[in-house]
């Protein structure tokens, strides 16, 4: 009897050790991922008959693989991107899904009474899951950022309440739309619907590759200023995504803002993705696109192109009524608005659900970066009188 106990007390030990070692080595290889998925949560749940979905946040553990993405050059396609994202982040256990589509957005700059300098943006799309995804890796700068779900594959009728969509939601890093980091820069993501059929941008030079989304992250891991932004891309062959086309703005601390757009042509001849190029447009050096835009310290943007003589004519350009709306909000006080809240009701003056005669789709969030503070002012699917869809962070 006592041999026996002595057997069974052996084997209970050796399956004691063996679980520590297991749980040891689960901990040593996951627990940034583990961290990061137990720090999601809803911040605020979906209303359908608003066509609200979810918000939820998410603090983001560790660096994310993305320097080793950066040394490896990038990648050029969405195919690439997942694959990268599915073997570093869930170790080739869980397939992952990254993409953009088309999306809408209006997004200006502006200084407050205080001297404060401000990025501000609306994200218009349609119903969607959102979260804003908070990061700090070593050695890079920390941001505050937001993600669509949607482009991580995640339904946007229903919640993320299951262990594999909290997941899937680790390669959120890889997929902001807007964002501040903690050296004062801040970017967006914009629809410029190039071409007659809409084509991406598609650069096939000798270059290292990036996407639409991981050049975003690219300015808000690395960049300290709106140049040090335009030097790093202009290192890369930007590939759009979802085949579809988007221009960008850029923001920074000391009032420098700057319009990103890869163009060739004007948009009866730019259906050559491989063709275009990036120009650069300043808000201190942009008298070639118009009066409006030389006079304006301040910078504003839709979803067309500003390049001067790219259409035939304004009735062409996507979200030009917007884009004057925006305008005539900034031009009234020179682009100087109170504070943050008179930005945020200069996005609420171009709200999807309100704007013109309504029916015009959703602004899923409204941010306000201030560029001086390094804070954000955010609201969620156009409840800018709903103190509980307010969110403010600091970095």
């Amino acid at each position: 009897m006592k041999i026996l106990k002595r057997i069974v007390l052996i084997i209970l030990i050796t399956i004691i050790v063996v679980l520590v070692i297991g749980a040891i080595s689960v901990y040593g290889v996951w627990h940034n991922e583990l961290s990061t998925v137990t720090s999601f949560k809803q911040l605020k749940t979906r209303n359908d008959s608003h066509d609200d979905g979810s918000i939820y946040e998410m603090t983001v553990s560790g660096d994310y693989y993305f320097d080793e993405f950066i040394e490896q050059g990038g990648v050029s396609n969405d195919k690439e991107l997942i694959s990268f994202v599915t073997n570093k982040i869930t170790k080739g256990l869980l397939k992952l899904n990254i993409g953009e589509t088309e999306i809408a957005c209006s997004a200006f700059t502006a200084k407050t009474e205080d001297g404060d300098y401000l990025f501000a943006r609306n994200y218009d799309f349609a119903k969607t899951n959102t979260c804003i995804v908070k990061t700090s890796p070593k050695g890079r700068h920390a941001s505050v950022s937001t993600v669509d779900l949607q482009f991580l594959g995640i339904d946007c009728n229903s919640d993320v309440s299951s262990l594999m969509d909290k997941m899937t939601c680790l390669a959120a890093p890889y997929a902001p739309l807007d964002g501040i980091n903690d050296a004062g820069v801040s970017c967006g993501i914009f629809m410029s619907y190039q071409g007659l059929e809409t084509t991406p941008t598609n650069q096939n030079t000798n270059a290292p590759d990036i996407t639409s989304t991981t050049m975003l992250r690219l300015v808000l891991d690395y960049a300290d200023s709106v140049e040090e932004a335009v030097e790093l891309i202009s290192k890369y062959d930007l590939h759009d995504s979802a085949g579809t086309s988007y221009h960008y703005m850029i923001a920074d601390a000391t009032g420098k803002s700057a319009i990103l757009e890869w163009v060739y042509g004007t948009d009866i001849t730019d259906n050559d993705g491989s063709k275009r190029e990036l120009v650069v447009t300043y808000n201190d050096n942009d008298a070639r696109i118009g009066s409006r835009e030389e006079e304006a310290n301040y910078q504003w943007i839709t979803n067309f192109i500003i390049e001067p003589n790219y259409y035939e004519d304004d009735t062409k350009k996507a979200g030009w009524d917007r884009y004057n709306t925006l305008y005539d909000g900034l031009s009234k006080t020179n682009g100087i608005v109170k504070d943050e809240q008179a930005a945020m009701d200069i996005l609420a003056s171009v709200g999807r659900r309100s704007y013109g005669t309504g029916g015009n789709g959703t602004t899923v969030h409204s941010a306000v970066y201030n560029l001086t503070k390094k804070t954000s002012y955010w609201i969620g699917n156009e409840h800018f009188d709903d103190v509980k869809s307010k969110y403010y962070y600091s970095l």
